[in-house]
């Protein structure tokens, strides 16, 4: 199976861990294994991953064929996955499918600045958190207006679970960002800073704190700072957050048809997405061409139709579309959404990726943030792939890359053979859940 196929196939269907490592007296593979929790606040496991909190989570960092990507772990769907990783004591190994090994895998250590404190007596790690290999991550507001009304929260995220967990903090301050980039930078060799954070009732939508952060860490240390909220209402702010020393711009649609934005986000869909395209243009002129980038999460309910027209729209604009699939978290009202198959992310892949490349928005030359990782999505690796795939529908052949047999990619098969684009389905497929919650 060859490295694109594999990632994507990883991150729809999940990796279970087998023979999981452990460091001394580190806890062992279970619930709370590898991820800052209780009294050792993830210090002491041999690696680390992540459950809870804003944006990508209920994963593990790990590095395959020189590739570090994010794969779920923590989901009922990865508990029924098909692939399995079997590793030694210290996280390396080989990732399995049916008996045959496929690619050799190594988890990306916990760094060392998880066992330092801040000079308050705060851990690092509720502060912010490594992604991918290089990435310090932290949410800087742990708190949302639109999650803690049910009827108007977003049904994919989690960000609310990690503080109550204990993990961290409502409200990081810029004087401890910029201890924890220094000390990360230093010791782990962290290369860029991603900002996000939950929507406050004020009207710059978190700039204001966000723009503050960025200018704590850059006091401290020379490290390029992404920066991820709602459009402010007043687009002046993109040049003051510039001005503080955020180097590119995250400002996230998630979903683009009305009525799956509705459903799947009934407080953010508020924001239309006429709105956000004014935001992406605003943007743009004071961060530059792919210094803005948004998240499209595949999964959710969009056609693959309006994935692509909506990805094509944002390149035309200079603004990165960083497509991902779903990961359903325990505990959110969408736990029980299927992620997308495959084969649905590679046909997104194979379009979208040389496009960029053609536009000149490689996720390679994004200053800092998601897209620059590119470690929860396939994307990246498709930006050399030459010429843009067919769309399906458009009379382009349907060719699987996976033997993937379940209800959503038999649908895709069949609609993209008659010339139709399916939607993913809005719900898990039964007998798919039945199969997790028995394993």
């Amino acid at each position: 199976m060859d490295t694109q196929t594999l990632i994507t196939e990883l991150q729809s269907f999940g990796l279970r861990l087998a023979e999981a490592p452990e460091a001394g007296d580190a806890p062992p593979p279970g619930p709370a294994s590898g991820e800052p929790s209780g009294e050792d606040d993830g210090r002491r496991a041999a690696w680390t991953s992540r459950r809870g909190g804003a944006g990508p989570t209920q994963h593990v960092a790990a590095t395959l064929r020189g590739a570090t990507v994010m794969i779920p772990i923590h989901t009922d769907q990865a508990a029924a996955s098909p692939f399995v990783a079997r590793l030694g004591r210290d996280g390396a190994g080989t990732v399995e499918r049916d008996g045959q090994a496929l690619a050799p895998i190594a988890l990306v250590k916990t760094p060392r600045f998880y066992a330092l404190s801040t000079k308050d007596g705060i851990p690092y790690p509720k502060i912010a958190l490594l992604h991918g290999a290089d990435v310090l991550a932290s949410t800087v507001l742990q708190t949302c207006i639109r999650y803690t009304e049910r009827e108007k929260a977003c049904t994919f995220c989690a960000i609310g679970q990690s503080l109550a967990a204990g993990r961290t903090t409502a409200k990081k301050t810029p004087e401890q960002l910029g201890e924890v980039a220094e000390a990360a930078a230093r010791l782990d060799g962290v290369r860029h800073v991603t900002l996000t954070t939950g929507t406050p009732r004020s009207a710059d939508r978190g700039a204001a704190h966000l723009a503050d952060c960025a200018r704590g860490i850059k006091a401290r240390v020379d490290l390029p700072v992404q920066a991820q909220c709602e459009p402010p209402d007043d687009f002046a702010w993109f040049e003051r957050m510039r001005a503080a020393g955020v180097d590119s711009l995250g400002m996230h649609l998630e979903a683009v048809e009305d009525e799956v934005r509705a459903a799947a986000m009934p407080g953010k869909a508020e924001v239309s997405v006429a709105r956000y395209f004014e935001a992406f243009e605003a943007a743009v002129r004071v961060f530059g061409r792919g210094q803005v980038s948004t998240y499209l999460i595949a999964g959710l309910g969009d056609s693959l139709a309006s994935l692509l027209d909506a990805s094509e729209r944002l390149i035309a604009l200079g603004v990165y579309p960083f497509l991902v699939p779903l990961v359903p978290i325990p505990g959110t009202p969408g736990a029980d959404r299927a992620p997308p198959s495959g084969d649905f992310m590679r046909a997104l892949y194979e379009h979208i990726g040389p496009l960029l490349a053609r536009a000149g928005l490689r996720s390679t030359d994004v200053k800092a943030g998601c897209a620059r990782c590119g470690a929860c999505s396939g994307l990246s690796g498709f930006e050399a792939g030459g010429r843009p795939a067919a769309r399906p529908g458009s009379g382009a052949a349907w060719t699987p890359t996976s033997e993937s047999s379940d209800d959503a990619t038999l649908q895709l098969r069949a609609c993209a053979e008659q010339g139709h684009v399916p939607r993913v389905p809005p719900l898990a497929p039964g007998h798919l859940l039945r199969r997790a919650r028995a394993v």
